[in-house]
């Protein structure tokens, strides 16, 4: 099969695998529990970025820190600014009401939560694709393994990202559509890395950093929050738990993978 369709197809079936195993692990244990589940995708977020994501971006060759370091900085006001203009536009949609459902007002921060963690995640699959596309490109084996390696260490991050959605309000149905076109970015990356590679590559540590960017932003922004408002022992226990279960999920998979 040429290079080409090779890369297509896999980047495909790795951004669908991945998709697939993490919402069957979210749907079969988790969906019933979803809000104490937000504690398990903080944890799960914050380590694919501090874990994985950005000691990557920073580990490659060609960068410099000071401006990965901006990068992150640019991506996290990015996000600030976006979350308060969606807020202002909201706001002014509701002028004249005389008053404000707080029910309502909560779902609607949730659901820009949603549409946050779908643009992270699309630029995070974006680079899988490029990277494998990259390893087909230098050997046929190589790509397999490294497509393989990609479903192990997205599969963690999918769960955080599903447990999200499903907070920010969307329906399960709604959630795994979303996370599935979110995984097909990871074809378009890697398309255009068959056709500009060097360019691709160069761009990679910015990307994985901004994608950082929009897992921290939310853990810290819009989940931890929530986890505040339930300020009793128990919960606090149960919540630094679920935490420290996320981060390990993804520590066990990096060790595997």
């Amino acid at each position: 099969m040429p290079v080409l369709q090779t890369i297509i197809l896999v980047t495909a079936l790795a951004g669908a695998a991945s998709v697939v195993v993490a919402a069957s692990f979210s749907l079969a244990l988790l969906s019933k529990m979803v809000n104490n589940m937000v504690s398990l995708s903080v944890g799960i977020l914050l380590a694919t970025a501090f874990l994985h994501s950005l000691p990557e971006a920073f580990s490659m060759e060609d960068t410099s820190p000071q401006l990965l370091f901006a990068t992150l900085l640019a991506g996290l006001l990015g996000f600030f600014l976006l979350e308060k203009i969606a807020l202002l536009r909201h706001d002014h949609h509701h002028e004249g009401d005389g008053h404000h459902h707080h029910h309502g007002h909560d779902a609607e921060n949730a659901g820009r939560s949603g549409w946050m963690i779908l643009v992270g995640d699309g630029i995070h699959n974006f680079v899988d694709g490029i990277l494998i596309a990259a390893a087909f490109m230098a050997d046929y084996q190589v790509g397999i393994f490294t497509a393989i390696a990609i479903i192990a260490h997205e599969i963690p991050q999918e769960v955080g990202d599903f447990i999200v959605l499903l907070n920010a309000g969307f329906t399960k149905t709604r959630a795994l559509i979303y996370n599935f076109i979110s995984g097909l970015s990871a074809v378009v990356g890697g398309v255009l890395a068959y056709f500009f590679l060097e360019r691709a590559h160069a761009a990679m540590p910015y990307l994985l950093v901004i994608a950082s960017s929009s897992f921290i932003y939310i853990a810290v922004s819009d989940l931890i929050p929530q986890m505040h408002r339930r300020p009793h022992w128990a919960e606090s226990l149960r919540q630094t738990v679920l935490i420290a279960c996320g981060v390990g999920f993804v520590i066990l998979l990096s060790l595997l993978h």
